[in-house]
């Protein structure tokens, strides 16, 4: 049976192999996945309900609703129940991250800047890139670690006016914490590919709603709020979710990681058309420089794929 081009990110031994449609459906749900966090920003901006933890509870909790559904019309009450038996510790570990992730978010944007934010997101494909060397003897090459490096540096240009701003320590640290868990996430998805972790987010947003529900001052929300609440918790964070997991398994976990940088460089833009408030130049050029460095790591992949399947001569 002739091999598909292997992947520029050799996946681990012990990890099932990926065909070339496998790995393109696993690139575009991972991007999916970004196009819907991106929206995060504009929704939460949205808001008149300044108690981070009555967000993170009506988050939870349409995100709980949203992926349970799904898991529901997809396997039916007795495929989803098997789904949650099943999952084990990965899936436990994976809904210990995303819980972390999503509380975090909310939290610290009453903390610090979007920007400082979206600095320390750029750092997740580095991140990941070294767990998945250290955890899943993935080979980074040097291709991929230039769009890494290009990915983080851009984003840097993007946030950059905020270097003169204060420092929050709470915040940007837990910036920092959601970049380490969502890197955690993608390598732990990526290792344990045959385990369906929809469940395992569902009970990371359930965690998240207990929380929030524990902490929250009063869940009372007006009534234009309640709807983009539902916009926040079930497309943008559970939809998003259900589309990564889906995808992450399929790729390697500096390639996922990389794609999903697409969030920090879209969210802007949504804030933009949105809310009328217009990216700084350097936003712009920074977004660019990540753009390009996206496209072509693609087109390099796509090219040294086409030149792989090509028959070698007699």
């Amino acid at each position: 049976m002739r091999q598909e081009p292997a992947s520029p990110i050799a996946p681990p031994a012990h990890a099932p192999s990926t065909g070339g449609t496998e790995t393109a459906q696993g690139a575009w749900l991972v991007f999916g996945a970004a196009l819907a966090w991106s929206f995060g920003g504009a929704i939460a901006r949205g808001l008149e309900t300044s108690d981070p933890w009555t967000v993170v509870a009506w988050r939870s909790v349409f995100a709980a609703l949203f992926l349970l559904g799904f898991m529901l019309w997809r396997d039916g009450p007795a495929g989803t129940l098997r789904l949650f038996r099943t999952m084990g510790l990965p899936g436990v570990a994976v809904a210990c991250c995303f819980a972390t992730a999503s509380i975090s978010f909310v939290v610290a944007l009453g903390h610090t800047s979007v920007a400082n934010i979206l600095l320390m997101q750029a750092g997740v494909p580095l991140i990941a890139a070294l767990l998945g060397v250290v955890f899943l003897s993935e080979n980074v090459d040097r291709v991929t670690w230039a769009a890494i490096f290009a990915v983080i540096s851009g984003i840097a240009v993007m946030v950059s006016d905020s270097f003169a701003a204060s420092v929050s320590f709470m915040g940007d640290g837990l910036a920092l914490l959601i970049a380490v868990v969502f890197a955690a996430a993608t390598v732990i998805t990526r290792r344990n590919a045959g385990v369906r972790m929809t469940p395992a987010v569902c009970t990371g947003v359930l965690i998240g709603a207990v929380v929030g529900l524990t902490l929250s001052e009063s869940l009372a929300v007006s009534g234009p709020d309640l709807v983009l609440l539902l916009l926040f918790g079930a497309l943008n964070l559970g939809l998003g979710m259900a589309l990564f997991v889906t995808g992450a398994r399929l790729i390697p976990s500096a390639l996922a990681a990389l794609i999903s940088t697409t969030e920090p460089v879209l969210g802007p833009v949504w804030v933009w058309l949105i809310h009328a408030e217009v990216p700084a130049p350097r936003t712009l050029a920074g977004g660019a420089l990540v753009f390009a460095a996206l496209i072509g790591h693609i087109l390099w992949q796509w090219r040294k794929s086409r030149r792989m399947a090509l028959p070698l001569p007699n």
